[in-house]
Formats: structure tokens, sequence, C-alpha cells
């Protein structure tokens, strides 16, 4: 397992600034990939990827799962989050202590101290995938980061303002590449271009994604 001790801040070159309180850590998860990989695959075993449904009935180009003790869902009633899979009716996977021990580390280098998500979301983007621009605001707790981990093929991120309309900035993605956003940035609208097909050495035609965040 990898030895969480052996975490460093990032260097300058390192931790790249997006917004006020936005960064992009570069390379930060990827002491962690030998244990996320693994736990994974643990997850999806319990709870499947699957492409939900959103209000307005469009299907989600990117297929979806969750851990920890509250889940992220949507359907035609709505977006919230649940303690149970609607699929099996049974709680949704714990999150693993590498997940919780990265995501804290994350927001602590990204200068958010004390940070303990209860959801993360975990996304899989094949090639054409795409996620248009959104705000996250069903969370209680809009005083927490978002932390947002990427693996595997590159993903172009948009980050935009306080409103939909607003220009959105073109950020690259590569695989251990942790953004993390709040404060004043929390509520700004985001999202991710259609991948191309660069398949991954670890992955291949796949990117996998992990939003940690405080719902409750």
């Amino acid at each position: 397992m990898t030895t969480l001790d052996l975490f460093q801040s990032p260097t300058s070159d390192q931790r790249e600034s997006i917004g006020p309180c936005a960064f992009v850590l570069r390379g930060f998860a990827l002491p962690y990939v030998d244990d996320l990989i693994p736990a994974l695959a643990d997850i999806e075993a319990c709870s499947p990827f699957r492409n939900m449904v959103t209000p307005g009935g469009f299907t989600m180009s990117v297929a979806l799962t969750n851990c920890g003790p509250l889940g992220w869902t949507t359907d035609r009633h709505g977006y919230r989050y649940t303690a149970l899979d609607p699929d099996s009716g049974k709680p949704w996977p714990a999150m693993p202590d590498v997940f919780a021990a990265l995501a804290r580390e994350a927001a602590a280098a990204a200068g958010f101290r004390d940070f303990d998500p209860d959801a993360c979301l975990v996304n899989r983007y094949l090639p054409g995938s795409r996620l248009s621009l959104h705000q996250d605001r069903n969370e209680r707790d809009l005083d927490a980061p978002i932390v947002s981990v990427s693996l595997g093929m590159p993903a172009t991120f948009l980050f935009g303002g306080d409103a939909r309309s607003d220009r959105a900035d073109r950020v690259p993605l590569h695989h251990g590449d942790v953004a993390v956003w709040g404060g004043e940035d929390r509520l700004r609208y985001h999202g991710v271009m259609p991948l191309k097909d660069a398949p991954h050495s670890l992955l291949g035609s796949q990117r996998i994604n992990f939003t940690f965040r405080r719902a409750s």
C-alpha cells in the first residue's frame, strides 16, 4: 500500500492557479494510483457504473457510480443525494481509506484545511463523452471545496464563471492531476469537453474521475 506519510506539499510548478480559490495540483494523485485502481474495482463490483437520466430526459454520456455515506443521483424526478444505491436498494460502497486520504491531502494543499468528504462521485468517460457546463449546488455545505481527481486519458476541463454564459477557460488535465476549487470559486460553472480517444497505458480508452464533496 502507498505510504501516505510520504506526502509532500506541491511545489510552485506543481500547483497551478485557475482562480482566486481554485487550483490544479499537477501529478498530485500519482503516488496513490497503485491503491486507487483496485479500490475502484471493488466499488464497481458493488455498484456498477450506469448512465443516468437527467430530469429533462437526457441520458448522460458519462457513466457514474458513487462511494461514501451519500451518493449523487439523477432521474426524471430531479438531482439529489441518497444513502442508498437506487439500482440495488443497498448503501453505496464505503469510501476507501485511500480515497479519503487523497481528498483531504489535496484539499489541504490547495488551502482548504479539515476537508471531510462524505460523497465521492466516480465518473467514467469514454471517447466522445462530455459534461456540459453546470454548477455543483446540491450540497448543503457550500463552504467545503470540490476535489476532482483525474486518471487515465487526458481531458479538457472547462472552468467558467458565475453565469453559464461567462467565458470558460480550457484547462488540460492529465493522469494524476487533481483540481480543487472552493471559496469564491465554489459555484463557478464547469464541465468537460468531448474526450478524444488517446488510450492511456494503465486504463486504456477511458478517463476515470473521482469528485469528492461534503454533501451534508
